[in-house]
């Protein structure tokens, strides 16, 4: 038997297989509007996905704290910047188990950092209403970039 008709076998085969209509590549992402903030190439490493993924939800999750806390009845119990900083220790420590997303992700951390100084500013003082109102939109916004590196 010769090796031709084996071989034009297997390249057929391989042929329709590789033209079925279900295998589309995916497209690409679009790129973020101008202005809007990224991560995308920030979570880098066999842990990016999950970093990323797990980053959003943290996020989130400190953006609706401080959103109903500052909703209660009797008044907010966080009232400082310190505070916030405070919660999202205590959050990320909670969900980490003492590993430093940080020391994993510098990129992102670096980001991250940058884009909340430049949101929220630096001070630990008495938060208003619009500055909550600030600090919970940039947590979602730190959520959405997050999420957004895994799509």
């Amino acid at each position: 038997m010769s090796y031709r008709v084996p071989l034009g076998i297997v390249l057929l085969i391989v042929g329709l297989w590789w033209s079925l209509p279900g295998r589309k590549p995916e497209p690409t992402p679009a790129p973020p509007a101008p202005g809007e903030f990224s991560l995308r190439g920030k979570f880098i490493g066999p842990t990016a996905a999950s970093d990323a993924m797990m980053f959003s939800s943290l996020c989130d999750e400190i953006a609706n704290c401080l959103e109903v806390d500052g909703m209660r009845e009797q008044g907010p119990r966080l009232t400082t910047g310190v505070a916030f900083d405070e919660l999202r220790i205590a959050a990320r420590e909670g969900r980490m188990r003492g590993e430093s997303l940080g020391a994993r992700q510098p990129h992102a951390r670096d980001a991250i950092h940058a884009y909340l100084d430049q949101a929220v500013g630096t001070a630990g003082g008495p938060v208003s209403p619009e500055q909550r109102a600030r600090w919970i939109s940039a947590y979602r916004e730190i959520a959405r970039a997050a999420a957004d590196v895994t799509r």
